[in-house]
């Protein structure tokens, strides 16, 4: 990377005039770095958007005539950034002092990660990680994600116990820093996914592609968790099922999935089950609607896989060394293991 590379930080952003102004105030307070704000307006329906540019005049501002969601957004703010590096951060997050100059120190002499993170903390607990995100992305090798600091429900008050810099599989998209190159690379954000998990197929693919993920924990941000969707909605119970398993369907070769999937859908049917026992109608319902919409997307899937294809140069082997050799449901729920550091990840 050249000295003083350019940032260009996009913030995709749908009605909440509030959350959007405390971002920009943070952002005016704490970014030193050579950059440019982009917002990319998701069809808003409040007046946010207008007081946001009489308030910060030097914002550039993307309309879309409808509410593309996350990856739409976010991708319609790459293609109009000007930066050598995307800066994708949601518009319900804060930064911190020296937040983006720490991410640009690692990144400079770092070229082989195409997707950075920093340490992510609640707004609303003082001192504990915010669910989404944590100290870094993880994912079993079933697909199910989670994170340093924070495994399912169960979230860890940060103590520096993950203070460390090291490689991941995901990068939160509350606020992840990429590569141009690594993204002309892989292509960019799955607008099929809309919303939940973009994030980590995109860097599935910079993986396959020979990129690194990593996290940066001398730089923070503050974000609220589930301010967009609650973690019990039906929408975001359909969507994160859905593109968690288009996801594996994409990224892993055809033999990978013969010994997988049939396991990843026995833990669908577990979830259905169990949602039906606890009379929740409603998530049983999303998980079932899901694995539908998937049914229905094999064709365009085969396409995708043609694509990843291309640019594939880590085997599934050489990927499984990024992730968690077990299941995480069994160890989170049979044998207890509640946070972190007893899963000996690292």
């Amino acid at each position: 990377m050249q000295q003083n590379a350019f940032v260009s930080i996009i913030i995709p952003h749908f009605n909440g005039e509030a959350i959007l102004m405390r971002c920009l105030k943070s952002l005016a307070q704490f970014t030193e770095y050579p950059h440019e704000i982009i917002i990319v307006n998701n069809a808003s329906s409040d007046d946010s958007i207008e007081h946001a540019t009489a308030a910060f005049p030097g914002i550039r501002i993307i309309e879309s005539p409808i509410n593309l969601g996350y990856a739409g957004g976010c991708n319609l703010g790459m293609e109009a950034a000007k930066g050598d590096y995307f800066l994708l951060l949601n518009n319900d997050a804060v930064v911190t002092a020296n937040w983006l100059s720490q991410l640009m120190a690692f990144a400079a002499g770092h070229a082989e990660y195409g997707a950075l993170q920093p340490k992510i903390q609640s707004i609303d607990r003082e001192g504990w990680y915010d669910y989404a995100g944590a100290a870094g992305g993880k994912i079993d090798i079933f697909g199910f994600p989670f994170s340093r600091g924070r495994i399912f429900f169960t979230i860890e008050k940060d103590e520096n116990q993950y203070d460390q810099t090291v490689d991941l599989f995901w990068a939160s998209g509350t606020c992840t820093l990429l590569q141009r190159r690594a993204v002309e690379i892989t292509g960019m954000l799955d607008v099929d996914f809309f919303a939940h998990m973009e994030e980590i197929d995109l860097d599935w693919r910079m993986l396959l592609a020979g990129f690194k993920i990593g996290f940066v924990p001398g730089a923070m941000i503050k974000h609220n968790a589930g301010s967009t969707l609650a973690q019990n909605s039906p929408r975001k119970i359909y969507l994160n099922h859905r593109n968690n398993l288009e996801m594996l369907l994409k990224n892993y070769t055809a033999g990978s999935l013969l010994l997988i999937f049939p396991l990843r859908l026995l833990f669908e049917l577990v979830a259905v089950f169990f949602a039906l026992m606890k009379a929740d109608f409603a998530q049983a319902a999303a998980i079932l609607k899901a694995g539908f919409a998937i049914a229905l997307k094999l064709p365009s899937i085969a396409g995708k896989r043609k694509m990843i294809k291309k640019i594939r140069k880590r085997t599934d082997g050489e990927i499984m060394d990024f992730m968690y050799k077990n299941s995480i449901i069994w160890q989170y729920f049979i044998k207890g293991k509640k946070n972190y550091a007893s899963l000996n990840c690292e």
